[in-house]
């Protein structure tokens, strides 16, 4: 470590295969171009070939995700598990993920039924959404970039991440928060509710706030990624995960001390982040690494 590093630990290791849906800890992932290999790979989209999320339906919270070897299995209350291989598609479609219209492709017939049957609202009012769902994945061949304004002169692909290729959060900012819950008598918050790629211990709370770089050394090569911008809280973090249910913490909470003055008071949690170097070396659960202070 250089003077003036912190020295930081790589605590868990997350991808969210489909876009809004349940995540997976790992304890290995490979970083390719796009962030960690298989992370939101794939989407739901509408019959417009727009994007859903857990704001508009977050029953998608309850779809449980697996990797294996050959194939990701999806898993939902009342539903058979969906398998998909990993090394297959069907047509090619395009798909809308916030501006960007983008080449991906469509999953098929069962995968698309399976997601409209699971999130069909009973009252069969979507608002904006149009159903039938279809599944997509995204086409590897698309170059899909984070806004140039904070990467500079990085160009930063994304797979139908919101904007960027990894979320950082650490530790010690939800330990902060839950002592905060706690004390308005609000029971504890996992991790899950903020779909971190990467979470670090050694941290003070929101320590990642002030970082410029964190660095790994790994059996394939060094790895140093640049956290760029705050991450701006939407609602998603207050749906449970466990029941899909939306309420109002921990927004009501985060908003009484996380309004952000980089971007224009927003509620802000965790950094987002890009690969300066790295690609095709994996990040392992428990490594050991330094962090720049950012001056």
């Amino acid at each position: 470590m250089s003077e003036g590093d912190v020295a930081v630990t790589l605590r868990s290791v997350h991808v969210y295969p489909v876009k809004s849906c349940a995540g997976v800890a790992l304890d290995e992932s490979l970083l390719i171009e796009t962030g960690l290999e298989f992370d939101r790979a794939w989407m739901a989209v509408d019959a417009a070939g727009r994007f859903v999320s857990q704001r508009e339906l977050p029953r998608m919270a309850l779809v449980r995700t697996t990797l294996k070897h050959t194939e990701l299995v999806l898993r939902a209350p009342g539903m058979l598990a969906l398998h998909l291989a990993l090394d297959a598609v069907e047509a090619p479609n395009r798909v809308t993920v916030w501006n960007d219209t983008v080449a991906a492709y469509d999953m098929g017939d069962l995968a698309a039924q399976w997601f409209s049957d699971f999130l069909a609202p009973p009252s069969n009012d979507a608002g904006d959404v149009k159903f039938p769902l279809r599944l997509a994945r995204f086409d590897p061949e698309q170059k899909r970039l984070s806004s140039k304004q904070w990467t500079g002169e990085i160009d930063a692909e994304n797979a139908f991440g919101d904007g960027f290729p990894l979320l950082v959060v650490s530790q010690a900012s939800l330990d902060e928060l839950n002592e905060r819950l706690a004390r308005k008598g609000v029971a504890a918050m996992t991790m899950a509710r903020f779909r971190p790629n990467l979470v670090l211990d050694g941290l003070e709370s929101h320590g990642e706030d002030f970082l410029d770089e964190i660095r790994f050394d790994t059996p394939e090569g060094p790895v140093r990624l640049r956290l760029v911008k705050p991450c701006p809280r939407c609602p998603i973090p207050n749906v449970d995960p466990e029941t899909g249910e939306p309420g109002h913490e921990p927004g009501d909470t985060l908003s009484t001390y996380r309004a952000d003055e980089r971007l224009d008071g927003k509620i802000t949690f965790g950094m987002n982040a890009v690969i300066v170097e790295g690609i095709e070396c994996g990040l392992r659960a428990g490594m050991v690494g330094s962090a720049s202070i950012r001056f």
